[in-house]
């Protein structure tokens, strides 16, 4: 709350509008993809080695500057904010692009950000994120969330897009380290999402650059892993769109009786409440990008509410795409698979909606129903 609200007494007000700057930003954003990464140029990658498009994460990052969205000017950056970055994610969440956009642009930055100013080389590499030139990835499962202590070990499995990183911030129990990945042993592991590549990922004690101290890298993890968790919804969001706006695209050329088949009263119902939630998810993720964006107090609550709704949300519209498109939403060759799959790997990623359930009852002092165990004494 900023002192004028505090001095006059109202709520200050959050913007879920997008800017004509976004808009622009998410036209160029979408024109790019169509071009470099379109749905049937990924379903023919999925089956190589890597997923990742050649040269796709230079224009991103580098040549359009997306990398650098929430780093400052002066730290070699676009100066921009959350609701920026939001806005990438989600036209990467509705190409269901294989980029390190989350991973390293959103998480690993925001981690660095919290020690920008305290620890030369955290900076000194967030110019190189900022640019694109680096990909950094925080070795912590795709699962860890930020209301809970993050593991120290040495090896870590389902390290998201660690494949892609040329530096690996490693949390130990002296602070975090980051490590060239060439001193690291990466072990592709098989993801259910087949355009996330996730690893197993082994360092070794003392190696890298010590970033920080124990105490100062517990609050940088937990900002980077809340930052990733409030713009995750964003992801979502653009996911749940797409499948949306493909399922009534097919319904209304597909006819059945002489008729289009989305033209039954029971797959209108059906779509219609699917567009009610998705604008609801719309709401959800631009209130967690605007929190962010401002500092927000409310930032861990609003970014715990867009997670539980919008995980959903994405699960249901991937689900309801491949229903309604019939049998060929079952088939490798549509994308409808690929959206499901993402669906269900984002459903669990920084934190299943449970976990932020929880957390929405911690924040607002709501506590748990008691459950009586019958026989109990």
């Amino acid at each position: 709350m900023t002192e004028a609200t505090k001095q006059t007494g109202q709520t200050e007000q959050l913007d879920l509008l997008y800017s004509e700057t976004e808009e622009d930003l998410r036209a160029a954003v979408r024109a790019l993809l169509a071009d470099r990464a379109g749905h049937q140029d990924l379903l023919g990658r999925i089956e190589t080695e890597s997923p990742y498009v050649p040269g796709l994460w230079k224009a991103l990052a580098g040549d359009m500057g997306a990398a650098g969205l929430l780093v400052p000017e002066k730290l070699g950056g676009q100066g921009a904010s959350h609701r920026e970055a939001a806005v990438v994610l989600e036209e990467l969440g509705r190409a269901v692009t294989p980029a390190p956009y989350l991973t390293s642009a959103v998480v690993a930055t925001e981690t660095l950000l919290a020690l920008a100013g305290e620890s030369a080389p955290a900076t000194e590499l967030l110019s190189g994120l900022a640019s694109g030139r680096t990909v950094a990835v925080l070795v912590l499962p795709l699962s860890a969330h930020p209301y809970a202590a993050q593991p120290t070990t040495s090896s870590v499995v389902g390290v998201a897009d660690a494949v892609a990183a040329d530096v690996l911030l490693v949390s130990r129990a002296d602070g975090l380290y980051a490590v060239p990945a060439a001193e690291a042993t990466v072990e592709p592991q098989t993801p259910l999402d087949l355009t996330r590549p996730l690893a197993k990922v082994s360092t070794e004690a003392g190696s890298g650059t010590r970033l920080a101290g124990p105490d100062e890298a517990a609050a940088a993890i937990r900002r980077g892993l809340l930052a990733g968790a409030g713009l995750l919804a964003s992801e979502q969001l653009g996911l749940a769109e797409w499948c949306l706006e493909e399922t009534v695209r097919h319904t209304r050329e597909r006819h059945q009786f002489n008729r289009p088949v989305g033209s039954f009263q029971a797959l209108k119902h059906r779509m219609a409440q699917l567009w009610l939630d998705v604008v609801g998810a719309r709401a959800a993720a631009r209130a967690a990008a605007e929190a962010l964006a401002t500092d927000s107090p409310d930032a861990p609550l609003t970014v715990a509410v867009a997670q539980a709704y919008c995980s959903k949300v994405a699960v249901r519209a991937a689900e309801e795409c491949v229903q309604l498109h019939g049998g060929i939403g079952m088939t490798w060759e549509h994308p409808a698979h690929l959206a499901l799959k993402r669906a269900k790997s984002d459903q669990l990623a920084l934190g299943s909606a449970g976990r932020h359930q929880d957390a929405i009852a911690a924040l607002v002092d709501l506590p748990a129903p008691q459950v009586e165990v019958i026989g109990a004494r």
